[in-house]
Parts: structure tokens; sequence; C-alpha cells
């Protein structure tokens, strides 16, 4: 965005069945041929049954936390609630009013991105904006009226940002937790009876044939447009569906640590040489040394829009963001165009440099989670592609790809759990007197289950 723009406005949710009855119909097709998703499957489908039976009935509020590895978790868990957990009812004996479906929190970014179509047809499905890096009062005040007197529950992802890692939760943020709370603070209010739970929903991908030529043919490419090779290498003979020899498994995972390194070390070499960032790599772990560049990556940005480093690498990036948004997004410019010349352009070039500063980062969101031993400590080949994705995206980013399409590593099988709920009754008491304490308490609960439903069959 090189141009200054009038401010983001709230995109009010706007339920609307048609567009959700013609969303229904198409999904299916547009995750088969569109995402490469052919199967999605659900344990314990009996916590999801058995929670919307009971707020069908009224006597229960419930929030879907679901797990975000990837951007298409969303269309995944409705692909579960539109076409599939009706029939799964119906088999456990129980009939669901039809639209089984549910109001979700989006981050505001996303039609940015996705575009204006995409922000309007999210807001048709019912979805509500919130503006993570600053005190969206308005969003707020929406999620809450949806979570109390919304036509269906709600979904959010507490981590807050796909992490890019089918084996790994990132630390979860405590609005999902406080909007319990609030909710049953709310219901109270209103002298209504309802209990209100939290529903952690574990999400995991499974490749249907593991592609590891497909892996070794993208490693090669990358190896290329790094610069780290001049050539493509000679094939070690990998074969999708066939597991690795000890031999061929040591050189792939030798191959990816010494791009990563390679990739490490010219990024290090950028920002001292460009930014004037210390970055000391001798003698130190790799984890150390990524989480070193991460940092200096963010005070780049931080520095730039003179925002104070606190806070985990998450926080620290949402406020970042919305610094950035603030000069791009002007509140005080309802009608850009009517500015004159001079004024325009100036405006114009705080907004253009605002998303330079903005890419470092995204860069950063993309390494949040990455612990350097990932691959190392289990190397399936859900974690190889996970790892090996990751590089991919930074590639894209240096090479200024804004919006690149996914490699094909084909079919996959999207394996999602439903944990046991959470019910605010329980934390209640403990609210009434601390209430910072039992929010934290809650998302503790909540990470571990979800963790706990990355390794469920």
């Amino acid at each position: 965005m090189t141009q200054a723009q009038p401010s983001l406005e709230f995109i009010p949710p706007a339920y609307n069945p048609l567009v959700w009855s013609l969303a229904k119909g198409i999904l299916p097709i547009w995750l088969r041929y569109g995402q490469n998703i052919s199967h999605v499957e659900i344990n314990n489908a009996s916590e999801l049954v058995n929670l919307y039976r009971q707020f069908q009935a009224e006597k229960i509020r419930f929030m879907l936390a679901f797990r975000h590895p990837a951007v298409t978790d969303p269309p995944c868990i409705a692909q579960l609630l539109w076409n599939q957990l009706p029939k799964i009812a119906g088999q456990l004996g129980v009939s669901l009013r039809s639209p089984v479906h549910a109001h979700f929190i989006y981050d505001r970014g996303i039609p940015l991105w996705a575009g204006k179509y995409a922000g309007w047809g999210i807001s048709q499905l019912g979805g509500t904006p919130i503006r993570r890096g600053t005190l969206d009062r308005i969003g707020l005040r929406s999620v809450r009226d949806l979570f109390i007197n919304g036509q269906f529950p709600m979904a959010a992802a507490p981590e807050g940002a796909t992490n890019g890692h089918n084996e790994i939760v990132s630390p979860l943020e405590p609005g999902i937790a406080q909007f319990g709370f609030w909710c049953q603070e709310d219901l109270l209010k209103a002298k209504r009876g309802e209990k209100v739970a939290i529903a952690p929903l574990g999400i995991r991908y499974y490749y249907q044939k593991a592609p590891w030529k497909y892996l070794e043919k993208l490693l090669s490419q990358l190896e290329i447009d790094s610069g780290f090779k001049k050539t493509e290498r000679k094939a070690i003979g990998l074969v999708n569906g066939v597991s690795l020899t000890e031999s061929q498994e040591a050189n792939l995972y030798k191959r990816l640590y010494a791009l990563a390194e390679y990739l490490l070390s010219s990024m290090e070499q950028f920002y001292s040489k460009y930014y004037q960032q210390k970055l000391d790599s001798q003698n130190q772990e790799f984890a150390n040394r990524l989480e070193a560049l991460l940092d200096a990556a963010l005070k780049v940005a931080e520095q730039s829009f003179g925002v104070k480093p606190n806070g985990n690498i998450s926080d620290r990036c949402r406020r970042v963001e919305q610094a950035g948004w603030n000069r791009i997004y002007r509140d005080d410019l309802s009608e850009p165009e009517t500015l004159a010349p001079a004024a325009r352009g100036l405006a114009d070039l705080v907004a253009s440099e605002a998303e330079l500063r903005l890419w470092h980062m995204r860069l950063v969101e993309n390494f949040v989670s990455v612990t350097g031993n990932y691959v190392a400590e289990k190397p399936s080949v859900e974690r190889f592609a996970d790892t090996i994705l990751l590089i991919w995206k930074m590639i894209a980013r240096l090479k200024g790809e804004s919006n690149p399409k996914m490699p094909y590593l084909g079919q996959k099988t999207v394996q999602l759990t439903a944990m046991p709920a959470f019910f605010i009754t329980d934390y209640w008491e403990q609210y009434q007197t601390n209430r910072r304490q039992a929010v934290a308490d809650l998302t503790q609960d909540l990470q571990s289950a979800l963790e706990k439903s990355i390794f469920m069959e």
C-alpha cells in the first residue's frame, strides 16, 4: 500500500442465509480443487454434537477455540459444521436444526490482503472483525453482543495468527478466556441461566501420500532462488509415498539445515550492514541466533514507528502492525483525494514508508514458532513440509511476492479433534477475587488441551 487511505472502518457482521447456502455448496469443491484438501475428519464428534444440541436448546453459550496452523483452518471447520456435523449428529440420534454454523472473530487485516470482496463475504457469513494491536472498542462490543445474543455459537483462534506448524501450539492470547468471563457477566446481568463454555478444537493436516519427491524438488528450487546453490542438485531418488532410508533422511535434513543456516547468516549480514543491528553469531546455537535476528528485524520497524519493544514477539508484531496502519489508514483523512497535491504527496510518502517498515514485521511473523529442532526431534514428512514451506514463504517475501501460490505437495486429509469444553462456572469463584489469575488459568488450560489434541488419534 503506497498511498494514504481513509481509516479502516468496522465491518459489521450481517449473516445472510443465501450467502451461507451458496458457500455451503461450493466449499467442498473449493477445498478439494483449490486447496488440495479432500477429506475433513473429526475425533470425539459427540463432544461437538452435544454442545450444539445444548446451544440450540438455549442451555449454553459457547465458543470454539481452534488451533491455527494454516489459513485453511476456518474453511475446514466450516466444512465440518456445515456439511458433516448434522449427518454425524443424526447417526448419534441427535437432530440439529439447520444451519449448523458459528459466528467467528477474524483479524481486520484479512480483507486488506484477501480483497474487499472477502471482507463482504466474511461479514455475510456472520464474521466480526477485531483490530488486535489496539483497544478496539467497537470490535469488542460486537464480539460480546454476538457471544450472548448471536444466532450461532462463536469461533476464534486463541493463537491469534497462523504459525505454520502442525505440531506446535503458539502461546495463546488471553482474549478468548476473557470473552468467556464477559459472556458470563452479561448473562447474569440479563438474568439468564445459560452456562458459558470454551471448547478447544485441535486441527492437524496429513498428506495422503508422503510428498518426499515434491519436497526434494521444492528444496532444490529454494537453494537456487536463495543463492545457496547455482544449479539444481542431483536427485537422491526420493519417491512419493515411500518411506525414506536412514541415509536419505540424513541427506535431506542436512540440506534443509544448511539452507536454513545460509539464510540465517544472510539475514544477519543484511540487518547488521544496512540497519546497524548488532548480531553476534559466534558460538551461538541456531535457535538463539534466530531469536536475536527476529528481535533485530522487529526493532527496525519499532524504531521507525516509535514503538517500545515490550512483550513477546507476537505482541510486538501486533503493535507494529497497528502503528503501520495508523500511518496508512488515516483517521484524519476521510477523503484523501480532496487534499492539495503537495499534502497528498506527503501523506502518500508516509504510507509508503510505513508499508516498507511493515515488511520486516511480516518476515518475523513467519518464524514466531520456529524452534530450530522441530524436524530433528521428529523427522516426519509433515514436519519436513512445515519447515520447507516456511522457508518458501520467506524466500517468496524476499523475492517481492506478496501473495504467492502455495506449491503443490499432494492431497491432504484434515483431522479435527474436539476436546472436552471448559465451563466458566468452574473458574467463576476465582474470577470474583482475582480476575487476572482466573483468565491466566483458563488460558493455560486451553493451551494444554490444544497441545494434547495434537497427539490424539
